[in-house]
């Protein structure tokens, strides 16, 4: 899996994760901050995160001209320092509910987007580079396989670092974060930021009456007495004291957006890591840097070992791509929904408490251990010498040993889990997954039955649409948007959600890579974010229909989507697959 690639593989990627744990700290917490913070309701929140995601995936096509004209790699560092100035300004301390506050927001947003359009495309045009030696040129699926692992390997912490931060922010203020009461409180100052229009509907009412009753509160008494009591319990266990309902929910937002602030820091720091890590790593990947506006002789012997086209064939090709971005823009739309309807599906309508034997993903520490163990298995297998073996075997018997422990020290029900959490389960499965899906690719291929990129495509829709019926099942109890369905209703979801992202994300990009004409490289990559981007601000349509219509009708329209874009992407299968299959000889 990781033996005859070459070293530049392994920097590039680990550059790629410290930018993706710093940008997936901020994501994780990102809607959560734009409704407190801003007092923005879903519709606000799910407009501006739909426009931010599409410019962090258009602005590669941008930065793949650029670079085209340019410098792949001097694209790469300005993009680095264009994201710091970006989380840096996101970090700083500002009023709440203050114009000035969202303008600065809306700066550090932009800046974040222009400086992920310049790194992000540029650095898999980079790896990509790697592969057109003949010698690792068969190596190019599995490289962004592992590639695309190693993005996961950030995103997969980022969640948890993101709510211990947004945590300690509440705690210094004198909150607490691990009662029951602490979690009811944050989602209504978090849903409403007032009280004027706090849910009273369904599931919460009746708790709230039952509560009452608790405290001798006559039925049909004062609603808004009662809540101020109750909140005047909560002040008091935290050890505080608020004057009315109003105050306390600004102190609490504060202090929320306080700790918001401490993980967008943490996104810069990640950044300085990617830097380092690019920096000192420069001698295994030099061979493929080129200044294409000072040394254009030395850019031109890179793309020539890359495929001659004829204008014919360039045609066809790029037309075939374009086929593949159509089809990828409903998938992102679909996918990408974990930072919207379904992080609104885990807030509003998910039992915050789990008792199955699943509780343990919620143990980051269990999670990495399980990854590991994976890892360790495969070299078992993989490895040549018995002494590898030995040292693999030994590595999978502690990862064993140490997730058996977790899971006997995890409570028989784990309570107060935080929304955001859930966000860690769809990249720790891509990292717990990515060596089954090499092995099983390799194995088919030979056999000589591996499925082409376009057809694994089609495949990844139609298990994104699978995903999607799970959460119909999931929803069919719901009244409204509340309720308290089991937490494995999404953890399932996530996992097939993954399987699809398996199946295209990173053999799209490793397609994009190998089909894209070589003076064209940058443009094409930037064309596959670009089409990204659209379907991450079509992620905003679920969003505006939440509450609107019955919760498993927004799934089924996305179940549709999915189906359909399935159905596209077959009927075209032999133009697309004829266009590719070809490879022309390298350039003499």
């Amino acid at each position: 899996m990781f033996k005859n690639q070459p070293g530049g593989l392994y920097v590039l990627a680990l550059a790629n994760t410290g930018e993706r744990f710093g940008y997936y700290t901020m994501l994780a917490i990102f809607l959560f901050f734009l409704q407190a913070k801003f007092a923005l309701d879903a519709t606000w929140t799910g407009q501006i995160y739909s426009i931010f995601l599409a410019l962090v995936y258009f602005m590669p096509l941008v930065g793949g001209w650029l670079a085209d004209k340019w410098s792949f790699s001097k694209c790469v560092v300005s993009g680095i320092a264009v994201m710091f100035v970006g989380y840096a300004l996101m970090s700083a301390p500002t009023p709440v509910r203050s114009n000035t506050s969202l303008m600065v927001l809306f700066a550090a947003l932009l800046l974040i987007a222009v400086g992920t359009g310049l790194f992000k495309g540029n650095l898999q045009v980079m790896v990509g580079d790697l592969y057109n030696n003949p010698q690792y040129s068969a190596k190019r699926d599995s490289a962004f396989s592992l590639f695309y692992m190693a993005i996961n390997l950030g995103s997969m912490f980022a969640p948890g670092a993101a709510i211990a931060l947004k945590n300690l922010g509440l705690k210094q203020a004198g909150f607490e974060t691990n009662d029951a009461m602490a979690a009811t409180v944050s989602n209504w100052c978090i849903d409403t930021n007032n009280f004027a229009n706090m849910p009273t509907d369904g599931e919460q009412l009746k708790a709230m009456t039952e509560f009452a009753a608790s405290k001798g509160m006559a039925e049909g008494g004062d609603l808004a007495a009662f809540l101020q009591g109750y909140l005047a319990d909560f002040a008091d266990k935290c050890q505080a004291s608020f004057d009315g309902m109003v105050d306390f929910a600004t102190q609490y937002i504060t202090a929320f957006s306080t700790g918001c602030s401490y993980a967008f820091a943490l996104a810069c720091g990640s950044l300085i890591v990617s830097f380092l890590i690019y920096a000192f790593g420069r001698k295994t990947y030099r061979h493929i840097i080129t200044d294409n506006k000072k040394d254009p002789a030395a850019a031109k012997t890179i793309v020539s070992e890359g495929p001659e086209l004829t204008p014919a064939q360039t045609k066809q090709r790029v037309v075939a791509l374009l086929l593949v971005f159509a089809v990828v823009i409903f998938f992102w739309m679909v996918f990408h929904q974990n930072g919207q309807t379904l992080t609104e599906f885990a807030k509003s309508c998910t039992s915050s408490s789990s008792s199955s034997w699943t509780r343990i993903g919620f143990n980051l520490g269990a999670l990495a251990a399980i990854a590991a163990g994976v890892y360790a298995l495969f070299s078992v297998f993989q490895s040549t010498t018995a002494k590898a073996k030995a040292v693999s075997g030994v590595i999978l018997a502690a990862c064993a040993g140490v997730v058996c422990y977790l899971y006997s020290q995890t409570p028989a029900t784990v309570d107060n889990i935080d929304p955001a959490a859930y966000q860690q389960f769809n990249p720790f499965f891509v990292v717990a997954l990515t060596p089954f899906s090499m092995a099983l690719f390799a194995w088919l291929g030979k056999k000589g039955k591996e499925p082409s990129a376009p057809r694994k495509i089609g495949y990844g829709m139609v298990v994104a649409g699978i995903a999607y019926v799970v959460m119909i099942f999931g929803s069919m109890t719901l009244v409204g948007t509340n309720g308290d369905v089991s937490t494995n209703w999404l953890i399932s979801t996530y996992l097939l959600l993954t399987f699809a992202e398996l199946l295209l994300s990173p053999m799209g990009i490793s397609f994009v890579s190998k089909v894209a004409p070589p003076k064209l490289k940058g443009a094409m990559m930037g064309g596959w974010f670009a089409a990204t981007a659209i379907g991450n601000y079509l992620v905003s349509i679920p969003m505006l229909l939440w509450g609107k219509i019955p919760t498993y009708m927004v799934w089924g329209i996305l179940v549709v989507l999915c189906l359909l874009s399935a159905a596209f992407i077959f009927s075209i299968m032999k133009k697309l697959e004829a266009a590719t299959a070809d490879t022309p000889a390298p350039a003499k």
